[in-house]
């Protein structure tokens, strides 16, 4: 990604130099945020801080901050050995109990990275606590949205109801169609897959599996996405559609009176897919 800096109506707009998936665990991703003069970095959700101490060692660089979007352990577990080494500033959702933890936010909460400023808000449902991070001086915009929405899917359903998360979801989706969605795992063709069962008559959703397969076989990250291409695809923002809607008939007797009863009706099929 190259460093680009524009003027749009007296605003200017920030690209970092590089938004690079760390790959943790079995399938999950940590954000590098590099700044544009590649003194330093950032890290999203860090849950294991053997690769981020390593990606700094490789790009000689210092981490300065740290942004985290819920409360899991797969997204905090790194936070106090790289605290220990660095004294990044720290967000995070507030309230919380997250350990190492210096600047709580909530929704409202602006934050400040590399030039850019982030919005924060907040986006229950996989956790009560869960937040996501919005920039608008990026180009194109920029979400950091942690376990809520994913490629073709969204979080399950932990702490929050399906109400919940069908409003975050609202939210977030409400944001520009070519805003960059970062979430944290490599879930896009399990997800697909389940898309296909519910929405398979969906041209675009058969041109999406055939593109992120494609990334896939060569060992490429599918992400990011963008919003617009979860409103074409993604089964768990597309509440209204009648194919969708006819399928989960088919599929089980439960009232699907509103958007909200037939996204809880298709977390539940996709939680026993």
């Amino acid at each position: 990604m190259a460093v680009i800096s524009a003027q749009v109506k007296g605003r200017k707009l920030f690209m970092f130099k590089l938004i690079h998936p760390i790959p943790a665990f079995q399938d999950n991703y940590i954000w590098a945020i590099v700044s544009a003069d590649e003194n330093a970095f950032a890290v999203v959700d860090p849950g294991d801080p053997g690769p981020v101490l390593e990606f700094a060692k490789t790009h000689n660089l210092m981490l300065t901050h740290i942004l985290v979007t819920h409360h899991h352990p797969d997204h905090t577990g790194g936070l106090v050995s790289l605290a220990e080494k660095y004294q990044p500033i720290i967000f995070g959702p507030r309230p919380s109990n997250i350990k190492g933890i210096t600047d709580f936010v909530a929704e409202g909460d602006n934050i400040e990275l590399f030039g850019a400023r982030f919005s924060v808000l907040e986006v229950p449902g996989h956790t009560l606590d869960h937040i996501a991070y919005f920039s608008n001086d990026t180009a194109p915009p920029t979400l950091f949205c942690g376990d809520t929405l994913f490629a073709a899917g969204c979080g399950r359903l932990f702490e929050g109801t399906p109400a919940m998360m069908f409003e975050s979801l609202a939210k977030l989706t409400a944001l520009a169609s070519n805003t960059a969605v970062y979430c944290t795992h490599e879930y896009t063709m399990a997800n697909l897959k389940f898309a296909a069962a519910a929405d398979g008559q969906n041209p675009a959703l058969q041109s999406r599996v055939t593109a992120e397969q494609a990334k896939r076989d060569q060992a490429q990250p599918t992400l990011p996405s963008t919003i617009g291409l979860e409103l074409a695809t993604n089964p768990f923002v597309r509440c209204d559609d009648g194919e969708i809607i006819k399928r989960l008939k088919n599929q089980n007797s439960t009232a699907l009176d509103s958007s909200v009863d037939v996204f809880a009706a298709l977390r539940a099929w996709k939680d026993n897919f």
